[in-house]
């Protein structure tokens, strides 16, 4: 005979237990619990029979595995939220005595961790313990960069402290430099909900949103206490791996921050990097004397000239013969390409590669740009650094750190404007103070040789991988779509980048052709409408000049029709009375309804051709849809009844999506003719 199983000691009842249960046994708040739930990465799990694993008559709504709950009994920190609790404890026991002057001191004691008091935690083993290996950390960085560019965007509140949001901003500018020196980024895009950076580390992508700089209002239906928990997590994991990414590239960790710069909306510039690759951000301009000139030195075309006659005389013997030296030699070795030869000969010939002159990390190395005072200087600061342009400048309102603030700047080769036109003047009359809403050009005007873009060209630009045409982001142009750079296009389904008509199907053309069609004949019959109320302007106006009596006239029209109708009418209504076909007689009865409505003749349905071909490719389609259709049901009669529900689950979802691509092509056919029509 078996061993009794008793109630309770077995299956769900065993290997699960509830929150109320789990908070008893680890003997914490349930704050603290969530907490340690929170960073430990412990879940609620949902059992299969929740009335054996409930234990109880009252029906519980959380369940964890008892596993994990023993797990957390080892935990470091458990310790700790109990000296916490203890503090608390002695602080409310001085208060409820009337000892203010001891509940103070024990405060104040709290408050001051360094000293003595609140005891202090570090979450340093729990990241140890989540991510084994550094790629695990940058696999999950997601979220974590997402929700720190949040809270760096927060207004300061009494549930999100300023300290919090410092150090969120910090850590933040610490990562995108890390990404400027690696030119890791790879693409963006500009969505209703932020701007999306998706860069490649180590092999690894990762995507993150950064909202936009607005104004931000905290509303009270978030609850800030979790996602403060969640903060403090991720602060330290970002702590870690922006250690281990500076490094990596030989840079010192953390970087010098200089908080006078900070305080001023340096931002990026309040940073200093020590390392190998610490250059590669420098964004200081040409070094002045006090009286504007630059500092002395050699003229660039004498050194230029210098430099050619030393190389000049290194590859000259005395003999006046040219040499080719061996470091020439070991260098042109270096350079050269392998090359992929056919093993046998007709074997298969692979792509041979090539230098590639145009690397995306470089695209704006050559150039230097300026940000108008409307334009987002932090983002486009970051992606300009991130493709390799070192000469950034901007007008003194935006904040410190700029290669230049002057906006007549002849080294300046780009300025991203985000306004129709210039329109800022110097005031004539006036004190001779830079007034800060104004420009520095005069309206309208325009440095010779400089482009003016607008913003986005910079991001169509880096998601390219190579420099959009400027004329097509001209201030004040239409711009172009901007298309998310992470949506893969699926064949069949709808294409922006591919012309409509290559993708719109036989009986949308036709529509399409119908539509206009209706188009031309509905602006023939305003034009009709126009001559036809001009014409009566003309004969009133005629007979009131000419004393005629209109009542006579109006007599005698009246005796020679009917109701309005003429002769030609009259004989219109009887032949669409004498018609056999229903759909034409109520298609007559229709045109003399508005006939007599409008009072003018009735149209005549005259036969075209054209319209006729188009309906008979109308039936032919509709035939061949009734045709396929119907075979669709006879195979499907065929299928078993587990594999009919699957096609029509399959066929339901590609019909929904086929409904949402032809509503996409109609809304850009409306568009293209709106376009047409204003060009016209």
């Amino acid at each position: 005979m078996g061993r009794i199983k008793k109630k309770g000691e077995a299956g769900n009842a065993k290997n699960y237990i509830t929150r109320t249960q789990a908070v008893k046994k680890l003997q914490i708040s349930l704050p603290d619990f969530r907490k340690l739930c929170i960073w430990k990465g412990i879940f609620p799990r949902e059992p299969r029979n929740r009335k054996k694993a409930s234990k109880s008559s009252t029906a519980s709504t959380t369940f964890y595995y008892a596993k994990d709950i023993q797990y957390l009994l080892h935990e470091p920190l458990l310790q700790k939220f109990r000296e916490q609790k203890v503090l608390e404890r002695k602080i409310s026991r001085a208060l409820g005595r009337g000892d203010v002057t001891d509940a103070s001191r024990l405060e104040r004691n709290a408050a001051r961790p360094d000293k003595t008091g609140k005891p202090r935690y570090t979450l340093d083993h729990v990241i140890r313990e989540r991510y084994p290996t550094f790629v695990d950390a940058l696999r999950d960085l997601d979220d974590c960069l997402s929700m720190l560019f949040l809270f760096a965007n927060l207004p300061s509140t009494s549930t999100v402290p300023a300290k919090m949001i410092a150090r969120c901003e910090r850590l933040c500018l610490e990562f995108q430099h890390y990404l400027i020196v690696s030119q890791s980024l790879r693409k963006s895009f500009l969505s209703i909900k932020g701007i999306y950076y998706q860069a490649n580390i180590q092999g690894e992508d990762i995507l993150w949103l950064v909202p936009y700089k607005f104004n931000q209002r905290v509303v009270g239906d978030v609850d800030f206490r979790i996602m403060g928990t969640f903060i403090e997590f991720y602060m330290t994991l970002l702590g870690f791996v922006n250690f281990r990414l500076y490094t990596s590239v030989g840079l010192k960790y953390p970087p010098k921050f200089d908080q006078a710069k900070d305080n001023q909306a340096g931002e990026l510039g309040a940073f200093k990097l020590e390392g190998n690759l610490a250059t590669a951000v420098s964004n200081e301009a040409p070094a002045q004397l006090t009286n504007g000139e630059e500092e002395a030195g050699p003229d660039p075309k004498t050194q230029a000239e210098v430099n050619k006659l030393i190389k000049e005389m290194r590859e000259v013997d005395v003999d006046g013969d040219r040499v080719e030296t061996e470091a020439d030699k070991e260098e042109g070795t270096a350079d050269a390409i392998d090359k992929f030869e056919p093993a046998a000969p007709g074997g298969d010939v692979l792509p041979q590669p090539s230098y590639s002159g145009n690397e995306p990390e470089s695209l704006f190395a050559n150039y230097t740009f300026f940000l108008s005072r409307e334009t987002p200087r932090q983002p486009l600061e970051f992606i300009l650094r991130s493709f390799g342009c070192k000469r950034i400048g901007w007008d003194s309102v935006l904040g410190e750190g700029a290669y230049t603030t002057n906006e007549r700047d002849p080294s300046i080769t780009h300025q991203i404007v985000d306004r129709p036109v210039i329109q800022a003047t110097t005031q004539e009359e006036g004190d001779g103070e830079d007034n800060q809403t104004s420009q520095k050009l005069a309206a309208n005007q325009r440095m010779p040789g400089r482009i003016y873009v607008q913003p986005q060209w910079v991001w169509d630009s880096i998601n390219d991988g190579e420099l959009k045409r400027p004329d097509l982001y001209v201030p004040g142009a239409q711009l172009p779509p901007h298309l998310s750079p992470f949506v893969q296009n699926t064949q069949g389904a709808y294409d922006p980048t591919i012309p409509l008509e290559e993708q719109q199907t036989e009986g949308e053309a036709l529509e399409d052709s119908e539509e206009e069609v209706d188009e031309d004949e509905d602006e023939a019959d305003e034009d009709e409408e126009l001559d036809g109320s001009l014409a009566v302007k003309r004969i009133e106006g005629g007979a009131d000049g000419m004393d005629i009596a209109q009542s006579d006239e109006d007599d005698e029209d009246d005796n020679g029709s009917f109701g309005g109708f003429s002769e030609d009418e009259k004989a219109g209504d009887d032949a669409g009375e004498s018609e056999d076909d229903e759909q034409a007689a109520e298609l007559q009865y229709q045109r003399e309804l508005e006939a007599e409505l409008t009072g003018k003749p009735i149209k005549q349905a005259t036969s075209n051709p054209q319209s006729k071909a188009k309906a008979e490719a109308k039936k032919k389609l509709a035939k061949a849809a009734k045709e396929e259709a119907e075979e669709l049901e006879r195979a499907k009669g065929m299928l078993s009844k587990k594999k009919r529900k699957l096609f029509e689950q399959m066929q339901y979802t590609n019909n929904k999506k086929s409904a949402e691509d032809q509503k996409l092509r109609s809304k850009r056919r409306k568009l293209e003719k709106q376009k047409a029509k204003a060009k016209a």
